[in-house]
């Protein structure tokens, strides 16, 4: 079965960094767009940054940019969010996803889906 594994979520104070890792099994990134979305509780679910599978460019939410980064590691078939500057109002369950052959990432419409870890965040 296809599966992906979030990993590195836990509690930080604002100020904080936190980096996330999702291990995919039973399908190859290299071929799959990426994304990370996050949920809070009582709010919808939203992107946070993703990778079209053509790798040609990176997006990122207005309200993380400058802090966080996307990355991917294709021989360990693992994509990575380096999260710097946590805010209180980054706390939220975060998901990795991955979907085949899609450029427009940005939407949470994905074939494949983690997990989730939590982020906490502290005032």
């Amino acid at each position: 079965d296809v599966q992906l594994q979030a990993s590195g979520g836990g509690l930080v104070q604002a100020g904080g960094s936190l980096r996330l890792s999702c291990a995919a099994f039973g399908v190859t990134f290299d071929d799959h767009a990426i994304g990370w979305f996050r949920q809070a509780p009582g709010k919808e679910r939203e992107v946070v940054s993703c990778i079209p599978s053509s790798r040609s460019s990176t997006f990122y939410a207005d309200s993380v940019k400058g802090r966080f980064t996307i990355s991917s590691d294709n021989a360990k078939n693992t994509v990575y969010l380096q999260m710097n500057g946590l805010k209180p109002e980054d706390t939220a369950v975060y998901y990795c996803a991955a979907d085949q052959y899609r450029e427009l990432c940005y939407y949470p419409d994905y074939e494949h889906w983690g997990q989730g870890t939590l982020v906490t965040v502290s005032s």
